[in-house]
């Protein structure tokens, strides 16, 4: 079968369109013939192994632990393991895995959920990671709830357009801030208000926010505080940007600290997969209240530029790689 596959770490140069082994589903797993793989930021952080510190989570310290790139895909069930019982052949599904710039990969039955039955499978692949990092960060982490008011912040990117979406059909008064490029995709994703950030600073506006969530990773917390309510909640997505040890990380590791000397939460998510949430998603896309906004879909030969496209900036929601 086809992959795109990296034996070294760097930029996207170091990306290979080759001819591997098919795989075989284990115990608990699913074969799924790849029909669209997401391009979320952890394909980036995965291919140059940057910042140092996801190499300690198991990734590979010195070389990729696992070859082939991707992480968000969407397909049909080719064959299951043992022990599967929630899928059979000829099922569409989308969900996580490690591999899916590829022809054919193998998943774990328990992150993966079957395909909302309106949308492609160009539009779920965009969804597995992003959306319930969004679906996580507003109802978990963020706990809004109806007439709160919601400052979203990448409101335009691969996560931030969910998160405005979500935020909505939890009730709240969402507050976008994008570029001006973004702002009437952001608008069109249902956010009440726009703000352009090259032209006006939310943090000197004198309002004030049930909760901010953060999903461009690169202001500090001092700023933040400035627009968030005297017992409001600031939630960090990721982070980019910093050094080669923790990249942008550092404000979601020290956060929690912050909030023991306030009355103001502050909270760094780092989201969970699971098939739960990816259903809970799915009732939400079905009811039509998130829709998958993609930027532009890329073939499997030219995902080396898929990658480089999503880390330029600008991109409109979502990248993706059709298999």
């Amino acid at each position: 079968m086809k992959a795109i596959v990296q034996d070294v770490y760097g930029n996207a140069d170091v990306l290979r369109l080759r001819e591997i082994a098919r795989p075989a589903p284990g115990n608990g797993e699913v074969l799924i013939r790849v029909r669209a793989a997401g391009v979320d930021q952890g394909v980036w952080h995965l291919m140059t192994g940057l910042p140092y510190l996801i190499r300690l989570f198991g990734y590979g310290l010195t070389e990729p632990k696992v070859p082939v790139r991707g992480r968000e895909v969407a397909g049909v069930v080719e064959a299951v393991g043992a022990g599967v019982t929630r899928f059979r052949p000829g099922d569409e599904v989308f969900g996580t895995c490690e591999g899916s710039f590829a022809e054919f990969v193998c998943a774990k039955e328990a992150l993966l959920a079957r395909k909302p039955l309106n949308l492609t499978f160009g539009e779920a692949a965009a969804a597995p990671i992003s959306a319930v990092t969004a679906l996580q960060a507003v109802r978990d982490a963020g706990r809004v709830s109806a007439g709160q008011k919601v400052l979203v912040i990448g409101a335009g990117g691969g996560v931030g357009t969910f998160t405005v979406q979500v935020a909505k059909a939890f009730g709240a008064e969402v507050t976008g801030v994008c570029s001006a490029g973004k702002a009437d995709l952001v608008r069109s994703l249902g956010a009440d208000h726009v703000i352009d950030y090259t032209q006006d600073d939310f943090s000197q506006a004198g309002v004030l926010y049930d909760v901010i969530i953060d999903t461009a990773g690169n202001r500090p917390l001092s700023l933040l505080r400035r627009a968030l309510a005297p017992k409001g909640v600031l939630v960090i997505v990721g982070g980019e940007g910093g050094g080669k040890l923790t990249g942008g990380f550092q404000r979601s590791l020290g956060a929690p600290f912050v909030s023991l000397f306030s009355g103001q939460k502050f909270k760094g998510l780092v989201a969970k997969e699971s098939h739960c949430d990816l259903e809970a998603l799915t009732a939400l896309i079905e009811a039509g209240s998130v829709k998958p906004a993609v930027d532009r879909v890329f073939p499997l030969a030219e995902a080396p530029a898929a990658v480089s496209h999503l880390r330029q900036g600008g991109v409109r929601g979502k990248v993706v790689v059709s298999i």
